[in-house]
C-alpha cells in the first residue's frame, strides 16, 4: 500500500528538551518517528534512551555532533549517520543553520535504516514501513512525480524502489 504524505498534514512537535521544533512527517506512537528538523542554534540533543537514531543533513553545511567519545561528522549533505539515543550529544554549527531528516526507532520493537537514493539508483525494501521523502527538490520515484517536501509511505510486502530523478531520503522501519 502506498500513501502520499503532504506537508499540510505534517505535525509540528516541540523537542523534548524545549530547544526547537521537529516536523513529524510520519510516526507510530512511541515506537518510531520520521521527521525533518531545523537546527538554528548549537545545543544539546534530547535524550532518547532505548532508541536508535539515524540522521542525514538535507540543507546547509557544517553540522557536527559532539559526544563524550568524540565527534559524529554530519558536515556532508545526504550522508546518513547512526547513533544511540542515550548518547549525550551537543550540536555544533560551523556554517549557520541546517536542516536534517531524522528516523528514530525504539530498539526493542523495530530495526531502522536510512539510505539516500539518487537518479538511477534502486533499493530493495523488506517487509515493513518505508518512507521515500523528496527532501531538497522534486523527485521521480517508480513513475510518480513527488514534489519537494512530499513523502510516499510504503507499507507491506517486499518491493523494489527506483529513483528516476532527484534525490530521495528513504527511511525503513522493520518490526522486531
Amino acid at each position: 500500500m502506498i500513501t502520499l504524505l503532504e506537508p499540510a498534514h505534517y505535525r509540528h512537535t516541540p523537542w523534548k528538551n524545549g530547544g526547537g521544533t521537529t516536523v513529524d512527517i510520519a510516526e507510530q506512537g512511541d515506537v518510531w518517528r520520521f521527521g525533518r528538523t531545523p537546527i538554528t542554534a548549537p545545543g544539546p540533543f534530547s535524550d532518547y534512551t532505548g532508541f536508535d537514531r539515524l540522521q542525514v543533513l538535507v540543507a546547509g553545511r557544517g553540522l557536527v555532533l559532539q559526544t563524550p567519545a568524540g565527534e559524529i561528522d554530519v558536515r556532508q549533505p545526504f550522508k546518513p549517520v547512526r547513533f544511540a539515543g542515550e548518547i549525550p550529544i551537543t550540536s555544533r554549527l560551523e556554517a549557520g543553520p541546517v536542516e536534517v531528516v531524522n528516523l528514530i526507532g525504539k530498539r526493542s520493537d523495530v530495526t531502522i535504516d536510512l539510505v539516500v537514493l539518487t537518479a538511477g539508483k534502486t533499493a530493495l525494501l523488506a517487509k515493513g514501513t518505508h518512507l521515500a521523502y523528496a527532501a531538497a527538490s522534486p523527485a521521480k520515484v517508480d513513475g510518480r512525480y513527488l514534489p519537494a517536501d512530499h513523502c510516499l509511505r510504503i507499507d507491506g510486502a517486499p518491493a523494489m524502489l527506483a529513483c528516476a530523478a532527484g534525490v530521495l531520503v528513504v527511511g525503513s522501519v522493520i518490526c522486531a
